[in-house]
């Protein structure tokens, strides 16, 4: 190589390296104004100034410090914590499974979550169902309901890796072996609940909504660590996950661990899913959406893909809150709905166009 093509070649590769770095600070200022603009819509007006002043500082009238502290934080925060979780999971498991229609919802590993979630509801006793206020039910073991959802997201995603395995399955097989496991994991939850009382009932299918409304700041803790836990593991390991598009032969001849790094990065997102369903529902498609609508902009790239796709699915389901509170507001739509809504095409075309990825 010349010194002229040297030259070049690292021009070209710094110029790819800004673009990207450009790409996440404006995805980071997008998701402020997102978030901003999540806090400032509802029914009790507030002024931006009003929202400033209660986040920074603490404001004079204590109904803005209840609404902003103990409502609309909370869940503007969750929202953010949610959907960076779920794309990096799904970002993650495109990676390690060879098949960009991998995520939590189209490999069964959010229904294996709900149904031991709903193990724990139903036989377990971890909730309480309430008639007034706005829940309808409230997870009094939220310790026991996320071991049962990880166990069952754990199950969902051991039996797709085991088969495959045996097997051999093709990438389409993969994903029709999640929707098999998805399925499954329903019926069995609708067994479940068919020799529930009829609180126990309530209970658990207002559960399932994936709704914003039922985190705290001690779900957002929880969530927030998991997250951080994940995303500096993969950030740390970025180069591995790069040479695994290169197929495991190549990955381990530069000294990668496959099999070792493709369970440590099943087991977090599996975790990471288990916790976020079963705090807030089932939220469908967030994992499918970021990755593919980010890489365009990114490249494939692991060191900047999954950060991307982070900030990308945070961004997606604080705008999916927002349309949740405003089409039929004053009534407030499960945004689990309105990421399905979103989702369900999206995916019907990558399924079509699944030559071309």
């Amino acid at each position: 190589m010349s010194a002229e093509t040297a030259v070049e070649t690292s021009d070209s590769y710094s110029r790819r390296i800004r673009r990207r770095l450009l790409v996440l600070l404006a995805l980071l200022t997008l998701l402020a104004i997102i978030g901003l603009l999540s806090l400032w819509i509802g029914s009790y007006p507030l002024s931006i100034s009003q929202i400033i002043q209660g986040v920074v500082a603490t404001p004079d009238d204590p109904l803005i410090t209840h609404l902003l502290w103990n409502i609309r934080l909370p869940r503007t925060v969750a929202a953010m914590l949610a959907g960076a979780a779920l794309a990096l999971s799904g970002s993650i498991m495109q990676t390690l499974l060879k098949n960009p229609l991998a995520a939590p919802s189209t490999l069964g590993v959010s229904q294996g979550a709900a149904f031991g979630a709903a193990c724990a509801i139903i036989l377990l006793g971890s909730g309480q169902t309430f008639s007034t206020g706005n829940e309808a039910v409230l997870l009094s073991s939220r310790s026991i309901t996320a071991t049962c959802a990880f166990f069952g997201a754990i199950f969902s995603i051991a039996v797709i890796l085991t088969i495959a395995s045996v097997r051999q399955l093709s990438s389409e097989a993969l994903i029709l072996s999640g929707v098999a496991m998805a399925a499954f994991f329903s019926a069995c939850t609708m067994l479940l609940q068919y020799f529930a009382s009829d609180l126990q009932v309530a209970a658990t299918l207002f559960w399932t909504f994936g709704d914003l409304g039922k985190a705290g700041w001690q779900e957002n803790g929880l969530m927030a660590l998991l997250l951080l836990l994940t995303g500096g593991f993969v950030l740390y390991r970025g180069w591995c996950f790069n040479s695994l598009q290169w197929g495991d032969e190549v990955a381990r001849t530069l000294g990668v661990h496959t099999s070792r790094l493709r369970l440590i990065g099943l087991l977090l997102t599996c975790l990471l899913t288990a916790v976020i369903t079963a705090y807030l529902g089932i939220i469908a498609f967030i994992g499918l959406m970021a990755p593919h609508l980010i890489r365009p902009l990114i490249g494939n790239d692991q060191r900047f893909l999954l950060p991307a796709a982070a900030l990308c699915g945070a961004l997606l389901l604080v705008v999916a809150d927002i349309l949740s509170r405003v089409i039929l507001a004053p009534v407030v739509i499960p945004v689990g709905i309105i990421t399905s809504f979103a989702g369900a095409p999206l995916f019907l075309f990558l399924l079509l166009q699944r030559r071309q990825l």
